[in-house]
């Protein structure tokens, strides 16, 4: 992917707080990436590094109540949709930007039949006859591979198994022709041979429509094979991001390092599997410094005391520590 190649997504210092009676938790807290056209982007972490709620907080879809975005800017397609109003935010996912969550269970109704689910989301698009709109349903759900998918078309989701479900939740994501996808660990409810499946279709989906995917995992296999880019986040912030082959044979942040280091090898001799020792810290009370300090070997008083400002590595490569070029590999 070219370096030159037009923003579609630039999301700029997001903070995203759950406002609980106990205190607040800072779950993104200055979150900034850009998304190009035509790109898959891969955003890794442990669990609860706010991956998820930053997809949601993109698409603007957070927990009523609690959560709420306090500062930064999300430019779609030039425009900061965090001016939008929620109605028009609705006109806005599906066509501009959708999303396929992790779990496709929960996410479609069980009492509706999988054709009532992706003829709601084709008539916000163009609104047409009922005959007609069925008939692009069908053809939506024999472009995700679905066999008989006049049959599938009347079945429910009960009916389907895991990796039909996940199909069709793409299926629906895309009826619309967003320019951006957002993927959220949409494999992690699949074996291993469906896995391998959908993520060939999510390739051929993208060069179909052309648009960027913004992919959540924590699987650096997925990674590999699916990435252009890659974002590394740790306790609510970005703290490496660039190429994925750069990112995997150069890593510059100890965190990034300690995550590839953890991955099992199947080849050479056998042996204990790295971990990372410690957890990461509160999001409820988050250190001055940096983050990942209280788990790294290279720790020195500065990254105690005062966050790192983000290093510009290469072109397209960027890390947030203070010792880049002093730590070997």
């Amino acid at each position: 992917m070219s370096g030159s190649a037009e923003t579609i997504l630039d999301v700029r210092d997001l903070h995203t707080h759950f406002f609980l009676r106990r205190g607040v938790v800072k779950a993104v807290d200055g979150v900034s990436f850009t998304l190009r056209r035509g790109e898959v982007l891969g955003l890794v972490g442990e669990s609860g590094c706010g991956k998820s709620l930053t997809a949601l907080s993109v698409m603007r879809l957070l927990p009523k109540g609690a959560a709420r975005t306090v500062q930064g800017e999300i430019i779609l397609d030039g425009e900061n949709i965090l001016k939008r109003t929620p109605s028009q935010m609705r006109e806005i996912r599906g066509r501009k930007i959708s999303m396929v969550l992790q779990d496709p269970q929960t996410s479609l109704n069980p009492v509706f039949s999988i054709g009532d689910q992706l003829r709601e989301a084709l008539v916000r698009k163009v609104p047409a006859k009922l005959k007609e709109i069925m008939k692009r349903a069908v053809e939506a759900l024999r472009r995700v591979d679905i066999a008989a998918p006049e049959q599938r078309i009347g079945q429910y989701p009960h009916q389907m198994s895991g990796g039909m479900k996940q199909r069709v939740v793409g299926a629906i994501a895309i009826s619309g022709e967003p320019e951006v996808l957002i993927a959220d660990e949409p494999t992690t409810a699949l074996d291993v041979t469906i896995q391998l499946q959908y993520l060939k279709l999510l390739k051929r989906l993208q060069r179909e429509n052309g648009m960027a995917i913004l992919f959540i995992t924590h699987d650096f296999g997925v990674v590999a094979r699916m990435c252009d880019r890659v974002a590394v986040m740790y306790a609510g912030r970005i703290v490496e991001c660039g190429p994925v082959k750069q990112i995997f044979e150069a890593p510059s942040h100890p965190y990034t390092r300690a995550l590839i280091a953890s991955v099992p090898k199947m080849t050479g001799a056998r042996g204990r599997l790295n971990s990372i020792d410690g957890q990461p810290p509160s999001l409820m009370d988050l250190p001055a410094g940096c983050r990942f300090a209280s788990r790294c070997a290279h720790v020195e008083q500065r990254c105690l005391d005062q966050y790192p400002g983000t290093t510009q590595i290469g072109a397209d490569h960027t890390a947030d520590c203070w010792k880049i070029g002093s730590i070997g590999p």
